[in-house]
């Protein structure tokens, strides 16, 4: 898992900019997810190359687009920890969030963190449109991230809430996602957002082809969002 961990990210043009144990780093991770799988549903990926390059590569990729240098992320619903554990290994001094409705999951999490000796990580057990009300929370990180299956509407309630004025939310998504990304124009505006990117990139080893899209925060969240999480999922934005 190693090798092919230093070897997409020298393919990604990444190697001078991340630590030189950074490949160690993530395999060891990748080696705890694997273990860990075997009684916790964390990924559906079981074998070491995938995880390797679907997860660990996946999400080092986001590096070519964003400056996360001494910045501040919070990753929401960030399940075994992607992209915020993998961008944290990789940008030591970037200060992560992963938030999580289900504990045993953080739990995990804390351990994975310990055991990378990974400083700067804080896990909290929440439901991301009633912690995105709360102070310290709403509209103070430089990034907010999601690799989520849900719909771009409905990610951009949960996620540009958090986004301070400047930053950035960045959703993970397929390169199938044009029609989802034109009818969510309304929900990025009316949060206050605007689209400033949408990147395809080339995982490496996989010939599998993902999309970053950049969502610049422009102005402060109207209060009222994100709304309760029925409301949310029956009338998306």
């Amino acid at each position: 898992m190693e090798q092919i961990i230093s070897s997409g990210l020298e393919e990604l043009g990444l190697t001078a900019q991340v630590p030189e144990d950074a490949p160690a780093m993530l395999s060891r991770y990748g080696q705890r997810l694997l273990e860990k799988n075997q009684v916790m549903n964390l990924t559906a990926i079981r074998e070491p190359e995938g995880v390797a390059r679907l997860h660990m590569l996946d999400c080092a990729a986001l590096l070519k687009y964003c400056d996360f240098q001494g910045k501040t992320l919070i990753d929401v619903g960030t399940g075994a920890g992607f992209p915020g554990l993998v961008l944290k290994t990789l940008v030591p001094s970037l200060d992560v969030t992963l938030l999580d409705s289900l504990n045993k999951r953080l739990d995990w999490l804390d351990e994975t963190a310990q055991a990378l000796k990974l400083s700067g990580v804080r896990t909290l057990h929440a439901r991301a449109e009633e912690q995105a009300l709360a102070k310290g929370f709403r509209d103070s990180f430089d990034f907010a991230a999601a690799r989520a299956v849900a719909d771009l509407r409905v990610l951009c309630e949960l996620c540009l809430p958090y986004v301070k004025v400047g930053g950035k939310f960045l959703a993970l998504k397929s390169t199938g996602s044009d029609e989802e990304l034109a009818g969510a124009d309304h929900a990025v505006r009316l949060l206050g957002g605007q689209v400033a990117a949408v990147e395809d990139y080339a995982i490496p080893g996989t010939g599998v082809t993902h999309r970053l899209i950049v969502i610049e925060k422009l102005a402060p969240t109207l209060r009222g969002y994100p709304r309760r999480w029925s409301k949310i999922q029956k009338q998306p934005l």
